[in-house]
């Protein structure tokens, strides 16, 4: 059986960080309250010329050095954005002419804080289906161009910031002892659009908009969607939370991820937390956390490994890999 396996990871900040003190100057709000709600203490923030595809293409290259895959290797390249550089084309194609890419093809992928989960799950599928053996996975962000920074409700919760990885065919035996995806399950419901959404768009208002948040709303329903897809994922694998060895959530809110962990018996020592210092950086939150929790030696070859998102639409979805 052909599997997907992460063979390198790359990530990308910007050098700028915000620190929750800087915005309370900004709107009216406190330090303590940020961290109190949300449990973030600082994010960063691309400079004024820095784009989606600047800080996806830095994240790329380093996933294919990690990965020791060159671009001409690779077959596709998916990148999971909510904020590319044009209407169109893809940022995808502007990564791909960057890294000196001119086969394959590459395209982007819009589902918003979910959009890497998405994407994993693409590149699995087009993997195990043996029409691509190489593909590389991007979630890049640059949610600040689409804050209203004067609406403190939404201001203080986002980040910039890209990671990727390299997805790369391998053969298994077709158990749950073979390395690479073992399951992933996607879902979306478009009734609660209006609890999380950009007001603007090029059929709508011809403007790019901000972003508009139901918090509460979107806090009610994350617990129990994010249980769902999880909950999915030990169905069709046979495993439970006792054979999870790091749990990789989304990183919207601490207390929504505290929550879920909590409701799905995963001990808080086995979650990866970058929140605190990267704020919500949508799609690329996921691969952040991935790969700094693989470079500094916690995420281990054979661990099991499980991916969670929710985002706006509403869209949410799990991955379960062994590393």
């Amino acid at each position: 059986m052909i599997r997907s396996q992460i063979t390198g990871c790359g990530t990308y900040l910007p050098a700028r960080i915000m620190e929750n003190s800087d915005l309370e100057s900004i709107v009216d709000t406190s330090a303590e309250w940020i961290e109190q709600r949300t449990g973030i203490r600082q994010r960063h923030i691309v400079a004024e010329n820095e784009t989606t595809a600047d800080i996806g293409e830095k994240a790329a290259r380093e996933a294919l050095a990690a990965a020791g895959v060159d671009p001409a290797d690779l077959d596709m390249i998916i990148l999971a954005t909510s904020t590319p550089n044009n209407t169109f084309p893809a940022t995808a194609v502007e990564i791909q002419s960057r890294l000196g890419m001119h086969h394959g093809y590459a395209f982007d992928m819009q589902a918003v804080c979910s959009g890497f989960v998405f994407a994993l799950t693409t590149a699995d599928q087009y993997i195990r289906n043996g029409s691509v053996k190489k593909i590389l996975v991007i979630g890049a962000e640059t949610f600040s161009r689409i804050l209203d920074w004067t609406d403190r409700t939404t201001c203080v919760l986002f980040g910039d910031g890209a990671g990727a990885v390299v997805v790369e065919a391998a053969e298994g035996d077709g158990t749950m002892a073979d390395r690479g995806i073992l399951t992933s399950h996607l879902r979306s419901d478009g009734s609660h659009k209006e609890k999380l959404f950009v007001d603007g768009g090029p059929s709508t208002t011809g403007t790019v908009g901000h972003l508009r948040m139901q918090g509460r709303e979107v806090f009610r329903h994350a617990v129990g969607m994010i249980t769902d897809v999880i909950e999915a994922a030990y169905d069709s694998t046979g495993f439970t939370s006792e054979d999870i060895d790091w749990f990789v959530p989304h990183q919207a809110n601490k207390r929504i991820i505290d929550a879920s962990a909590r409701k799905l018996g995963i001990p808080s020592e086995k979650v990866v937390i970058t929140v605190d210092r990267h704020g919500n950086t949508s799609a690329a939150s996921i691969p952040l956390a991935l790969c700094e929790a693989a470079r500094d030696g916690r995420i281990k070859r054979g661990d099991i490994v499980l991916l969670e998102a929710m985002g706006g639409g509403f869209t949410w979805g799990s991955v379960l890999l062994r590393w």
